[in-house]
């Protein structure tokens, strides 16, 4: 699964609120529900953030892997 959670400490580090986002390099509020409730982006939306924040992919989100693996389970 992947989490968007780092993207919220990254903006509070910069000093970044989500108002500014839409208001001064135009990202949309739907994107920030997706962002919000951990929906899929882009790769473009995603390098956007990117430039935006200055900041490296992990600065934004955070892969789980989904699968369990119980030992000795087929």
């Amino acid at each position: 699964m992947i989490s968007y959670e780092p993207l919220y400490k990254t903006l509070k580090d910069r000093g970044i609120s989500t108002y500014k986002l839409i208001n001064d390099y135009g990202i949309s509020r739907s994107l920030l529900d997706r962002l919000k409730h951990n929906r899929p982006i882009s790769t473009v939306t995603l390098n956007d953030l990117c430039n935006i924040l200055h900041c490296p992919v992990e600065d934004i989100l955070l892969f789980t892997d989904d699968n369990i693996y119980i030992e000795n389970e087929p």
